[in-house]
């Protein structure tokens, strides 16, 4: 298998794929014992928000979407929300969250692209910048630049996957781990690789070592087991558990990416079932690993779960959906203030439709973004609006979303 070096400073070692950089400074944190953490997944294909979290209560809903509705009862009735919506039966464990106060989805959502194509609405949804073009870093790592004093960071924000996510990429420090098949390197050539850049390269003679160090924190949490192959859900839960586990351990990453691929549904894309279904079941299993492996860290943390737009309002003749606008955000964790829909529903008659084919946006994605950076790791409202999303002041961070 080909393995794709981000930068020059890659590393490749042991039981997975580990890239790297210089060391984040480690600075003690100055909220005494609150100690944040925040998962962003990336759902790259356009996900269709109509059939992960169905508006039963609309009138317009059942037949615009069709077979791909779901339904408030019979075989594989949606899971109750809040009366009107109802969550697709795949994401049994989101629904205990939400429950229990602890998830809860932004509906009728997309960023400032109105396009319909996939590379450039990944792109504006990553970079955070105002339309697409060449951008060399994303929303998050500028936001792991702009850490206010005495945030704490024990080690990078990490990455999932032998390439970054653009959301992670850029001039702050990252490292990264991806399930791989490859022979360990001896400790021999550890030492001499190190002593080499320890005189032309200190920077990344410090990236090397962190890297190796991660490899064998890694190797003793039976990383090495989490190998890629099987389904797509078992690779979403690979992914997902060796992020977790690098994330509760010791002086672990805070902030972490990860992008699953496949949520493109034109053909055959199933509604309560299916495909789609299919993949619902894996990014809620996902969510599920890190609750389970971060422990009490649970309560500091979010994962939040978004997609480059969504899909068209009515169903193709493919029983499918084709590129849209409108869609819906997942957000899970114990630091939010969830049990509830956050939505200004638009409605689905025709009048209401954006370009009388999809869901109409109501709520600029970046404004939920900015409010968990803002609230949950405590960037300003103007670092957020000219440096993490620039030229975006006049999109005000959506307040509310962190438990008090």
């Amino acid at each position: 298998m080909s393995i794709l070096h981000p930068h020059r400073r890659a590393f490749l070692a042991g039981t997975g794929a580990v890239f790297a950089s210089a060391l984040l400074p480690r600075v003690a944190s100055a909220a005494g014992a609150r100690d944040p953490r925040l998962v962003v997944i990336i759902l790259r294909g356009a996900m269709d928000g109509l059939s992960a979290v169905g508006p039963l209560g609309d009138p317009d809903y059942v037949d615009l979407h069709r077979e791909l509705a779901l339904t408030k009862d019979g075989p594989h009735a949606a899971l109750p929300l809040d009366g009107f919506f109802g969550l697709n039966p795949s994401m049994g464990n989101f629904a205990r969250l939400y429950n229990a106060k602890q998830a809860l989805v932004v509906h009728a959502t997309a960023t400032n692209y109105r396009e319909r194509s996939h590379f450039d609405g990944q792109d504006v949804l990553e970079s955070g910048m105002p339309a697409p073009g060449r951008v060399e870093s994303g929303w998050l790592n500028r936001a792991v630049q702009h850490l206010p004093s005495g945030a704490k960071v024990e080690s990078e924000a990490l990455a999932i996957g032998y390439v970054p996510p653009l959301v992670l990429r850029g001039p702050a420090p990252i490292m990264g781990w991806a399930p791989a098949d490859m022979p360990p390197p001896t400790d021999d050539l550890l030492l001499r690789l190190g002593a080499l850049y320890d005189h032309g390269d200190p920077a990344l003679a410090r990236a090397l070592r962190e890297s190796v160090e991660t490899d064998r924190k890694a190797a003793k949490m039976d990383m090495a087991s989490l190998k890629q192959g099987g389904d797509v859900v078992e690779q979403m839960r690979k992914a997902a558990r060796g992020a977790a586990r690098l994330m509760a351990a010791e002086g672990g990453p805070r902030i972490t990416a990860l992008a699953f691929d496949g949520w493109d549904t034109h053909v055959q894309e199933g509604g309560a079932t299916g495909r789609l279904a299919t993949l619902l079941g894996g990014l809620d299993q996902s969510i599920a690993e890190f609750e389970q492996a971060l422990g009490p860290a649970w309560s500091q943390t979010v994962v939040m779960a978004v997609t480059e737009f969504g899909r068209t309002a009515r169903i193709n003749g493919d029983s499918g959906c084709d590129h849209g606008t409108g869609s819906a955000a997942f957000l899970a964790g114990g630091a939010l203030a969830g049990g509830r829909m956050v939505a200004d529903w638009p409605g689905l008659k025709p009048a209401n439709l954006f370009e009388n084919r999809d869901l109409k946006p109501t709520t600029d994605l970046r404004a939920v973004m900015k409010g968990l950076l803002a609230d949950h790791l405590g960037l300003s409202a103007d670092v957020l609006g000219k440096a993490v999303f620039p030229d975006t002041t006049g999109v005000a961070p959506m307040r509310g979303l962190i438990a008090t």
